[in-house]
């Protein structure tokens, strides 16, 4: 009886230790999936990997087909303004200057975020002094004031080189569109506060009046601005966005559609969204229409530049630990982009057409399930292929990716902004000179 006991015991022991074990190995392996950025991870895992910050109950849907159609039918109160104007490519994209009313005709639907934002901080009684007290400046915001045509920058809080730069590209991008304001010193005097980082949630910003990069659907408070890249990107020595798109222009000059590479082609950090970058690399794994490789920064493995993207004719566009920064710089390629369907919101996704005539780029689901059917189906008619990538210049490089509509759309911000925020700049105990320094 004792000597069963005993065997008894040891069995346990030796149980309780497997368990232990295969706890560990399950747990390494899962963490090992997550943090890898090489193509090393079998499809099984990827599958057991969890969701985390991508989980989302439902993909934001854009519908704003009309802000497109519409262009060539200015409303009825503008026509009279308009009768000898409207926006042309190679004339209008460059002009940092155009009025009020030439925004509005050139750039329909682009201003959707900033009305959305009034409207609900209307509904909340407007922005007073409290809430704008209650947001916590945290490494990676800013505080400004814009006063008499002059801005004012209150406090910056950055934590290394990265915050700084962008956070000097964010400023640098708001004192370009206000130099060129035709009524520069009419601008309503406003204060505001912004963060360079990609998740509304990186900073206390859920719930308070800020401004930001992107945001979710639910995340209401927050107003979407330009990211810092239209001025500067130093990662990789990208450089200003109006630089990038020349270099493309130029690329592309010689280059026709159809002499493209008839492949989908993705470069990323795996670790930035495990589970669903992963899943794009095990489904394009194998398919003669597939170039998607992991890209490793630190040794640039499998590196490709912006302008070698452009010679395939698909490229791919998946969301990183929030929204992904590299998507105007895709959209300005003569190439179909492909997307899973998003969950970050950026200032020009209302602009975003996934289906009928004025579609500009193709939408799958954000497993990729459905990918291999859809690059099937444009390959077999590279015409209707064509005519997506040709929409999506005319929507996106050649007019709503322009620095004529960052500029409109900044000042536009000032202009919604000024109709919810009156109250926190009215009868301020100091004027703007005392409380920060001018920006020129």
């Amino acid at each position: 009886m004792h000597r069963s006991w005993n065997s008894w015991c040891s069995l346990r022991r030796m149980i309780f230790a497997v368990t232990i074990g295969a706890c560990g190995v399950f747990i390494y392996l899962i963490w090992f999936g997550m943090n890898s950025d090489r193509d090393n991870v079998p499809p099984l895992l990827t599958q057991l990997i969890p969701a985390g910050h991508c989980t989302c109950q439902s993909s934001t849907s854009f519908q704003c087909a009309d802000c497109l159609t519409c262009l060539a039918s200015p409303p009825p109160s503008e026509l009279e303004h308009l009768a000898t104007w409207s926006f042309q490519y190679g004339r209008d994209d460059q002009n940092l200057g155009l009025s009020q009313i030439q925004c509005q005709a050139a750039f329909p639907g682009l201003f959707h975020d900033i009305q959305r934002g009034v409207e609900y901080w209307k509904s909340r009684g407007l922005i007073s002094r409290d809430d704008m007290r209650m947001v916590p400046l945290e490494d990676g915001m800013a505080r400004a004031i814009i006063s008499n045509g002059d801005l004012y920058v209150v406090a910056t809080r950055a934590k290394g080189d990265d915050h700084r730069r962008k956070i000097l590209g964010t400023l640098g991008s708001i004192h370009r569109a206000l130099s060129a304001s035709p009524n520069r010193t009419l601008h309503p005097t406003i204060e505001f506060i912004f963060s360079i980082e990609d998740r509304v949630d990186d900073v206390d910003a859920v719930n308070h009046p800020v401004w930001v990069l992107s945001r979710k659907a639910s995340e209401k408070s927050v107003i979407l601005m330009p990211d810092f890249g239209y001025w500067s990107w130093a990662k990789s020595n990208i450089g200003p966005y109006g630089q990038v798109v020349q270099s493309i222009i130029d690329a592309e000059s010689n280059l026709k559609f159809a002499d493209k590479e008839k492949k989908l082609v993705w470069r990323g950090k795996l670790s930035f969204a495990p589970k669903l970058r992963r899943a794009l690399l095990d489904v394009a794994r194998g398919k003669p229409w597939g170039d998607v490789k992991e890209l490793d920064w630190s040794k640039k493995t499998n590196f490709l530049s912006m302008e070698d993207h452009c010679r395939y004719m698909f490229i791919g566009h998946v969301e990183g630990r929030a929204y992904s920064a590299s998507l105007k710089y895709r959209q300005a390629c003569r190439s179909v982009v492909v997307a899973h369907k998003l969950q970050y919101i950026q200032h020009h996704h209302y602009l975003l057409v996934s289906s009928g005539p004025e579609q500009n780029y193709v939408e799958v689901e954000r497993d990729f399930s459905d990918l291999p059917k859809r690059m099937d189906e444009l390959l077999k008619n590279p015409e209707e292929a064509e005519r997506i990538a040709n929409n999506s210049i005319k929507t996106f490089r050649e007019r709503y990716l322009t620095p004529a509509a960052e500029a409109c759309y900044w000042r536009a911000l000032w202009e919604g902004w000024a109709e919810v925020s009156a109250n926190v700049t009215h009868d301020t105990e100091r004027p703007p000179v005392d409380r920060g320094l001018r920006s020129d």
